[in-house]
Parts: C-alpha cells; structure tokens; sequence
C-alpha cells in the first residue's frame, strides 16, 4: 500500500498555476536564447543539484568544485570519499538527464537498481549491496543522537512487494499534475527505503527524473535538489519526512508533503529565473565593454563565468571557446594583463578571479542577490 494522493487546496491550486507560469516563461526564453552562457548554465545547475543532493548526505563539496570535477580537473582540493561521492552522483543524473525523451520509456525495478548501482556501486560489498533490493533492516538515525531511530523502514520482506506496487503505480495513466506526481514519488520511495543506503539521492532523482520526463523543461532547470540542499530547507526537509512517524504507515494524509514540494518548486523556480536574467544581463554588458578596450568578443565567456561563478579555469574556458591550449593561456594572459582576471594558485591548480580593472557595474549585477518570495501569504504570519 502507497500514500493516497491528498486532494488540492485552493491555495494549492493557485501556488501550483504560479508555478506553471514561471516554468513556462522560463521554457521560452530558454528556448530562444542560443547563447553561449545557456549552455554554461545547464552545467552550473546540474552541478548545484549535485551538490546539494550530497550535502544533504553529509558529502559537502562546493557547486564551483563539483563543476570542476565534472569537467576532469584533477587538481581540486576534496578529500577522495567527496570526489567519489561526487563523480557517482554526476553520472547517474547525466542519465537521468538524457532519460527525459527516451522513447519507449517505462519505469522498472530494473531501470532503479541500474540507477542506484551508478550510484553506490563503488561502495558495493557483501553486507551492503548496490543496484539490489537491501537483505536486512534499514534505519534513519538522529543526526544529533546517532543511537535513536528516528525512522525505521518497513520489514525486509515487504519491500519487493512495495516496490511492485510503486511501478504499477509509476506507470499507470494518471490525472493529478506531473509535479504533484513527482513529489509523491519521492515520498513514496524515500518511506519504502529499498537500499540500504543512497535512498534519499535515489528518491531526489526520481523526483527530478519525473519532472524532466513531463518535458516543460530540461531537468537542469526543473530539479529542486539545490533549494533542498539549502540549510534551512534541509532542516524542514528533515522534519516533514518524520511528521511522516517513526514507520511506514501510508494511510495517513500528506497534504503538509505536497505543500512543502510547491513551496520548492516556486521558489526553485524563481532562483533559476534570476539566474538566467543575470547571466542575460552580464552578457549583455560584457560585449559593448570587450570591443570598447579591444579585446576578442570570445573572451566574453571568461568574463561572464567570472562575474557570475566567481572563478574560471583555463580548461573550461577553453572547452567552453573551443580552443587549443595555446589560445586559452594566451587569452587569460591577455586578460590578466588588462586587470581583468587574477590568477589564484599553482600552474596545475590555477584559477582565476576578477582583477582590479574589471568592471564594477557588471559585478554589481552579477553579485546581486534575489529576494524570494513566500508563495503561500498565511506563511508570511
């Protein structure tokens, strides 16, 4: 037996149609904006949910250093469990990623556990198995009382028969809306705990999985793994899955879980529209400047990441221009002798930084931070 699916509020309704709007109008100027600081965005997204999604974990690598990674720079300074941790995670979103219009799609006990071995397969043994249904009691922990159980998952035979359930129900036709599905997933796998280990990430992509499969928008720009790998939301996180109780008990209503996922969604939704009108903005403005001091429009990109990530590597910037090794020093050098970028570190570990010259209106806008609003106005009181 799963959660019933609770039925919508008005106030319900109305956050949900916001949510629609935003998702829309971001799907428009995504789609008509072919430049190249979109594509540095995707990478930026994917990156910060991998980020947060391990935070939530206790894996605590920085989005700038798991964008690094991602792209194969060695010399990032992460212990060898975060870049393991990392580089697994990357590897199972960039699938689920391309599962977005995969045709012939269908949910399966198989396509989870391949997911899941992607995930934790390096850390497989006998005791604790990858990419198979767990072979004994699984328990969530009191982060701050390890010997108390805040969460006991439902007896291990149980579990294949959960599970069975949980893909008739994947993939059974449906009326409610993609997003409230999707929220319901995460719940429902995140109580059955099949794994021992990994549930949490696992239920996080199925969420992320199901948004990308409603095809509004790329997963990158729909999951909601950055805003809950946020401190504060993390807690709440935490404290809506054990209002949930100590065990699995499905005939319960959970209409304080699907509030929580449209508060997600609606303000994920508005970080992930400041960004794209920030990045738009700083571009923009970075290409009147580099012709005005008579530098290549190329170099546009490495100012752009600068401003907007904080930090560039020659490698992405070379990757990101299409570049030979040659071009991209002689570039940077170019623009470290302008002041426009400060090399920070080693040869091999070297990034770079705003220099003294580089304009401050950009960074102004780049740097700016966003004030989120509150979708629901009795959650203001």
């Amino acid at each position: 037996m799963l959660y019933p699916t609770p039925e919508l509020t008005g106030a319900d309704f109305e956050v949900l149609g916001r949510v629609d709007e935003m998702r829309e109008n971001l799907r428009h100027q995504v789609q008509a904006n072919p430049a190249k600081w979109i594509l540095g965005l995707r990478k930026f997204l994917t990156a910060d949910a991998v980020a947060a999604s391990n935070s939530i974990e206790g894996f605590r690598v920085s989005t700038i250093d798991v964008q690094d990674l991602m792209e194969g720079e060695k010399d990032v300074d992460v212990s060898d469990e975060n870049r393991e941790e990392t580089l697994a995670y990357q590897r199972m979103m960039t699938y689920v990623q391309t599962l977005h219009d995969a045709p012939d799609f269908e949910y399966s006990k198989g396509l989870l556990n391949a997911l899941h071995w992607m995930l934790q397969g390096h850390r497989h043994t006998r005791n604790k198995v990858a990419g198979q249904w767990r072979r004994g009691a699984v328990y969530v922990t009191d982060p701050s009382a390890p010997e108390i159980a805040a969460y006991t998952a439902p007896d291990v035979a149980e579990v294949p028969a959960l599970m069975d359930d949980l893909m008739d129900w994947l993939n059974a036709d449906y009326t409610d809306h993609p997003l409230i599905r999707a929220a319901m997933a995460h719940l429902h796998l995140v109580s059955i705990h099949p794994w021992p280990d990994g549930n949490g990430r696992m239920s996080r992509s199925l969420q992320t999985l199901m948004i990308a499969r409603e095809g509004v928008l790329a997963p990158e720009f729909s999951s909601i793994e950055a805003w809950l790998g946020r401190s504060r939301n993390t807690w709440n996180y935490y404290d809506e899955l054990q209002r949930r109780g100590s065990r699995y008990r499905p005939d319960q209503d959970v209409s304080s879980w699907i509030r929580f996922n449209l508060v997600a969604y609606h303000q994920q939704a508005q970080v992930v529209q400041s960004r794209v009108d920030r990045s738009a903005t700083v571009w923009e403005l970075l290409l009147p400047f580099v012709s005005k001091v008579g530098l290549d429009e190329r170099v546009v990109s490495a100012l752009h990441d600068v401003a907007v990530q904080r930090r560039l590597r020659r490698a992405h910037y070379e990757h990101a221009e299409g570049l030979s090794l040659q071009q991209a020093q002689r570039d940077l050098r170019d623009l470290v002798a302008a002041g426009l970028l400060e090399p920070v570190g080693r040869t091999r570990a070297r990034y770079y930084t705003e220099g003294p010259s580089f304009p401050e209106r950009v960074l102004e806008v780049a740097r700016k931070p966003v004030t989120l609003t509150e979708p629901y106005p009795d959650a203001l009181g």
